[in-house]
């Protein structure tokens, strides 16, 4: 009687992981290829990096914002606000980089570009992710353009605040969270070697050199350059 129960209980688990493989493929065929739409010269370079990092095919959509292809109708449909990037998996359609790198690092967890739900360094990484348009953005345009705001009044701060609290950062780094490489890197870096070395609208500083070092050192950050070029 209990081998007669043991070989029910084998088949019965056999059968459920049959079913669960059977399941994950059909998942897996149903899932959809990103869809990138994007323009060189532009924010975009964050989700090129961003999606060769996952190693994952996507579809590239070129959206030259020189010749205005971000407000046909087609890409209006995509993001009603005329900006790139945008992306598409299937029927959802998500802008502003810092969600698409959110949403493009939970998609594919395997990739490692964010801490999981539950992970002591989540909440970090989220801040650090939303600090990119948050703080890092508008600092860089308030020093390239030398408009004076009050720090009171201006959300970021002001432009030394904002680059004194990553000087800091980076000086424990090499990366935001320490040792672990994640998406926020991404958002930050891009838009650092954007305004440092591109096209030279902030000073840099030690700590930003050695950064951006590591940042254009990866394979994939390369690759993203390589596509931006044409």
């Amino acid at each position: 009687r209990s081998e007669a129960i043991q070989k029910a209980t084998k088949q019965e688990l056999d059968c459920f992981v049959a079913t669960l493989l059977a399941m994950t493929t059909k998942h897996r065929k149903g899932t959809s290829m990103l869809k990138l739409y994007w323009s060189p010269r532009s924010r975009s370079f964050t989700t090129l990096w961003l999606l060769e990092e996952t190693g994952q095919p996507y579809e590239r959509v070129l959206t030259d914002i020189s010749t205005g292809a971000q407000k046909s109708p087609e890409f209006l449909a995509v993001n009603p606000m005329g900006k790139v990037p945008a992306l598409k998996d299937g029927d959802v359609a998500i802008a502003e980089s810092a969600a698409i790198c959110t949403y493009v690092a939970d998609r594919y967890p395997d990739a490692k570009l964010a801490p999981p739900l539950g992970d002591a360094k989540r909440g970090k990484y989220l801040q650090w992710l939303f600090f990119a348009p948050s703080c890092i953005e508008p600092a860089i345009l308030q020093a390239y353009t030398k408009l004076e705001i009050p720090p009171m009044s201006a959300a970021w701060g002001s432009t030394a605040q904002v680059f004194d609290v990553l000087e800091q950062a980076l000086d424990k780094g090499p990366w935001l969270l320490g040792d672990t490489f994640s998406a926020a890197d991404i958002a930050i870096g891009s838009g650092m070697n954007f305004a440092i070395r591109l096209f030279k609208m902030v000073p840099s500083r030690p700590a930003f050199d050695r950064y951006l070092d590591l940042c254009t050192a990866r394979p994939a950050f390369q690759r993203a350059e390589k596509i931006a070029a044409g």
